[in-house]
């Protein structure tokens, strides 16, 4: 009988990828391991000693209180995380140097040395202040992924206001909600936002969103297009607002534990979390991982695919980048648009050393074959780094092979984190080897564990449980904004840990595999499968782009699985293809996995930010509500 609260493991990776030498030679952090070891036995000294290396206004009294289920990091000490994002900058030496490159999907670049965009952010800030906005006002940002979306959220931090990104495309009922639940004083939005070439009418959304709502003081509207929309009552021009403020704006000053922004995560049903990150601890853990997993060196050229209105824009676009005085790539729009090579022509055109994408994205990239990556010089690309979703090792393999060079100058690592920890827990550094399918093992701060539904650990290598988190790091999230009941939900559902709503399993190395999200465990015949384990068997044969699986309701079996594939350019769907396909899952995983459907689909349904939603695809399947699906990419 298998045990309700593990999963089986059934697809077995063999083989290892070693980092290149020159990698590990020069890389910030030699050990991994080591500080993993000191930030667990001694959380105050390890954490103090790297708040050590930013700014603060005044000291902390001390370094952390638990109570809980709540927490507090850095007690008393006194901050603004723009002073280090950017005063900090300006009398080291890189007053001149460029901080934000920016890119539309037409060609257009715009670049933003530290000194520039500290004038920005200090007058939009003022700006902020002229409309009556202060410390804990709410500010919900509506905006395209361009520099006045980041400088918005930057002057938000300067004068003690909270930020609640939304990420430009949702719906008038996600933004309206957002607004009301969060109180917002002020929405700052634009005309429009671009993707693959499209316009998105955000102004015609905020018009609809904002309609009647009592709550909101100011709209302040960024007018990009050359035919300007007429500003309605309530509203101001965004450039006006920005042209008659000063430069100077001294950083407001916020206490370590005063909060930064609120971010909604949208679950499988009900009200989306408000997740709040504060200041302080934000500040510090970021900040850390970004130089020792990502690490950025002082004269590289850092690029993030994400967008503002995740966290991982959040963390790795704008704040931990500008703290530790990066130089950072973005870009509007998609990455395969207006051609599949643009990844490509980024990378070499701006030198780029470190990237940081989404499974999904290479997926996309492998999709269109290896012609593509062949046409460019990739040789600056010293490190590429994954998170989202599992990366399944077909798609790792492909692009160590084509984007990497085989390790001949570059290297492939994987991540795992959530909203809720605002920065890296699983991963593997770039001094240790890659496991394919493996995400690696616990990073510096967070002790990791996995157990069964009564909260047991499983101890026995490869046998799947439900991941959790044992203890706070400074940069995990405080509360649920609004609802603080659900952050001690989530503390307390089992044993005292937090549970983390994934399902993963641990080696006897301690390299951990994250399956997937809990309600997407197969069960078939008394076994628990990850679906994210058909999946990646699915997409190992050669004409698979993309697959997700689902699992249907059988009497016999418990459920049975279907599988949605997209197949890769040069293949057609056919009768013999489902048949190789089952075949080739039956030969990497076993006949309990094999599909007892295959269904071909030009696109898979995925949210913004590139995750599938298999939920959708089981609620249309099956007839059911499909819940909360604001984040849907249209």
């Amino acid at each position: 009988m298998v045990n309700q609260g593990q999963i089986d493991h059934l697809l077995q990776e063999s083989g290892e990828i070693i980092p290149p030498a020159s990698l590990v030679e020069q890389v910030y952090l030699k050990d991994h391991k080591e500080a993993h070891r000191q930030s667990i036995e001694n959380p105050e000294g390890f954490w103090g000693r790297v708040a050590k290396e930013l700014d603060w206004i005044a000291p902390w009294d001390k370094v952390f209180q638990w109570d809980y289920p709540t927490f507090q990091w850095f007690l008393g000490g006194k901050c603004n995380i723009t002073a280090n994002c950017l005063d900090r900058h300006l009398t080291s030496g890189k007053r001149n140097k460029a901080a934000l490159v920016w890119l539309g999907e037409d060609g257009s670049e715009r670049v933003y040395t530290y000194g520039r965009l500290a004038q920005l952010v200090n007058r939009f800030a003022n700006g902020l202040k002229s409309l009556g906005v202060g410390k804990g006002d709410r500010v919900v940002i509506y905006m395209p992924l361009t520099p006045e979306g980041a400088i918005a959220m930057l002057a938000c931090a300067r004068i003690g206001a909270i930020h609640s990104v939304v990420y430009a495309g949702f719906s008038v009922g996600a933004l309206r909600e957002r607004i009301l639940d969060a109180q917002a004083k002020v929405l700052i939005t634009a005309d429009a936002g671009y993707r693959r070439g499209n316009k998105v009418d955000l102004k015609g959304i905020t018009d609809g969103a904002v309609e009647g709502l009592d709550v909101l003081q100011h709209i302040v509207v960024w007018r990009r297009e050359d035919e300007k929309p007429e500003l309605l009552p309530k509203e101001v021009d965004f450039d006006d607002l920005m042209a008659k403020s000063s430069i100077y704006c001294e950083a407001e000053v916020m206490d370590s534990e005063d909060p930064l922004y609120i971010l909604y995560t949208s679950g499988t049903t009900g009200k989306p979390k408000g997740v709040l990150h504060v200041h302080g601890g934000y500040m510090v853990g970021t900040y850390y991982h970004f130089k020792t997993f990502w690490d950025v060196k002082d004269d590289d050229v850092y690029w993030c695919t994400s967008d503002i209105g995740w966290v991982v824009g959040h963390s790795y676009i704008v704040y931990a980048p500008l703290i530790a005085g990066a130089t950072t790539v973005f870009r509007e729009g998609a990455i395969d648009y207006p051609h599949p090579g643009v990844f490509y022509e980024v990378v070499e055109k701006y030198g780029v050393n470190v990237v940081f994408t989404a499974p999904t994205a290479l997926r996309m990239l492998m999709r269109y074959g290896e012609s593509y990556p062949q046409q460019y010089d990739l040789r600056s690309m010293r490190l590429l780094t994954c998170a989202g979703e599992p990366l399944n090792p077909e798609a790792l393999r492909w692009t160590y092979e084509f984007l990497c060079g085989n390790g001949e100058w570059g290297h492939i690592v994987d991540n795992w984190w959530q909203t809720e920890t605002g920065a890296p827990c699983l991963g593997t550094p770039a001094t240790i080897p890659v496991k394919p399918g493996k995400v690696g093992i616990a990073l510096p701060g967070a002790v990791m564990d996995i157990v069964d539904r009564e909260g047991e650990p499983i101890t026995e290598p490869d046998k799947g449980g439900f991941l959790v988190i044992k203890q706070p790091f400074p940069h995990f999230y405080r509360t649920v904004y609004g609802e603080p009941e659900r952050q001690a939900q989530d503390w307390n559902t089992i044993s005292g840990c937090y549970l983390t709503g994934d399902v993963a399993l641990r080696d006897a190395d301690g390299y951990f595999t994250v399956v997937g999200r809990a309600d997407d465990v197969l069960n078939v015949a008394g076994h628990r499968i990850g679906s994210a384990e058909v999946e990646s068997a699915l997409v190992s044969h050669p004409a698979v782009a993309e697959a997700a699986v689902i699992g249907k309701p059988d009497e016999l079996r418990g459920e049975t699985i279907k599988g949605f594939v997209t197949l890769r350019m040069g293949y057609e769907p056919s009768e013999e293809m489902v048949a190789a396909l089952k075949a080739h899952v039956r030969q990497e995983i076993g006949p309990i996995a094999v599909p007892a459907e295959l269904e071909f689909t030009p696109t898979l349904p995925k949210t913004r930010s590139g995750k599938i939603m298999r939920r959708l695809l089981k609620a249309q399947e099956l007839g059911l509500d499909p819940g909360d699906i604001t984040t849907l990419e249209e």
